[in-house]
């Protein structure tokens, strides 16, 4: 079988040439122009960033798409669902409050910004996807599945469960609904070690479904029938208190995420651009980013979502690891077990591999690639 292309170009600039440039250079060369966008809703799929985080891509890259597909046609739309956990992005109107002051809107991107399950996450789309092994079904924001053609801008980065969020943790996460994002978090809940846990009620003040209590000795307690499994309250806790006991659970969000990716796209044209600058160890959805944990790398851009993703955690895996950074910190702990891969060793509990074996397994794309390198 003939191996995905990946395209690839590195982030210098020669004087007169900005990113922008080289971005929409790359784009075309990957064969964007090749959609079929002429008249067509074209949902540009984004993350907006949670408010205080500030590693989330500018929104002069998301224009630079949005003009691409204008040149064609096409009326882009810049689109995210709404969050499981607190936050500045869970609701329709919170959402729209935080991208406007992260700065999309559309004097800057050049095209209308869309919460795509509405105004409390409820709006979705039911798709069937009986093919699958993990889900039968995927619930997917219905402005989502009303687009006629879906591309995805990513910002490639580490993640604290999924170990890194890339193109297909975008489409799969990012396009489900709330009940979408509940029923990819449906196996693990996570238990509350009592010996380390301090009492600081930081972990309550994350949960999104109010299943944290706490008892008389002022110990956290979660319980386990009203929990969603997200996990948001491991990384709130400072104290390594709270952990997913159950092993296999982070590999199966991944591999249900995969699945969820092939819903959302199945049977329609799509496109991945993957940004892999200020590689932050966690999510762009919390309120902070840590320093990166390698240096900028490059942009990507692909038809095939599980290509583009493999592509770029095997360029992260070449990079040498910058100091002051949680994955320096973690090397350099006395005692810490290497697993000469940077996201796990930045990470050590997460499951990725996972991930791209299902995405692949479902059709929706080939671990097998070819780079070709823009200048």
């Amino acid at each position: 079988m003939e191996k995905s292309k990946v395209y690839f170009t590195d982030m210098r600039c020669e004087i007169g040439v900005s990113l922008i440039d080289k971005l929409k250079k790359l784009c075309r060369r990957a064969g964007i122009g090749d959609l079929d966008v002429d008249s067509r809703y074209v949902a540009i799929k984004m993350h907006f960033g949670e408010l205080g985080n500030l590693a989330f891509l500018r929104p002069n890259y998301a224009k630079a798409v949005a003009d691409l597909i204008k040149e064609k046609g096409g009326r882009p739309f810049l689109v995210d669902c709404n969050t499981l956990y607190p936050g500045s992005r869970k609701n329709a109107l919170d959402h729209l409050d935080c991208a406007m002051l992260n700065g999309f809107n559309y004097m800057t991107t050049g095209c209308h910004v869309i919460i795509g399950d509405g105004l409390k996450g409820t709006d979705d789309v039911t798709v069937p996807v009986p093919e699958c092994e993990f889900i039968k079904e995927a619930y997917i924001g219905r402005a989502v599945m009303d687009a006629d053609v879906v591309i995805s801008l990513n910002h490639f980065k580490g993640h604290e469960e999924t170990g890194f969020g890339g193109a297909i943790k975008n489409i799969g996460m990012g396009c489900g609904s709330r009940a979408g994002k509940m029923h990819q978090h449906k196996y693990g809940k996570p238990e509350v070690h009592e010996d380390l846990c301090r009492g600081c009620r930081k972990c309550a003040s994350e949960c999104g479904s109010d299943a944290i209590s706490y008892k008389e000795n002022g110990k956290a307690y979660i319980d386990p029938e009203i929990c969603k499994g997200c996990g948001r309250c491991i990384g709130a806790c400072a104290f390594d208190a709270i952990e997913n006991v159950n092993e296999d659970a982070f590999e199966k969000l991944g591999r249900r995420m995969g699945e969820y990716a092939y819903a959302v796209l199945k049977g329609r044209p799509h496109f991945h651009i993957s940004i892999a600058t200020d590689i932050s160890p966690n999510c762009d959805c919390h309120s902070e980013n840590d320093a990166p944990i390698l240096p900028n790398i490059g942009m990507f851009a692909s038809f095939d979502p599980v290509a583009i993703d493999q592509a770029a955690v095997d360029m992260c895996q070449k990079m040498p690891p910058l100091p002051n950074s949680q994955l320096s910190d973690n090397l350099n702990r006395e005692g810490f077990h290497q697993h000469h891969d940077h996201l796990f060793d930045s990470n050590p509990d997460v499951k990725y591999k996972e991930t791209l074996e299902q995405a692949e397994k479902t059709g929706l794309g080939s671990r097998e690639y070819e780079l070709i390198t823009v200048k």
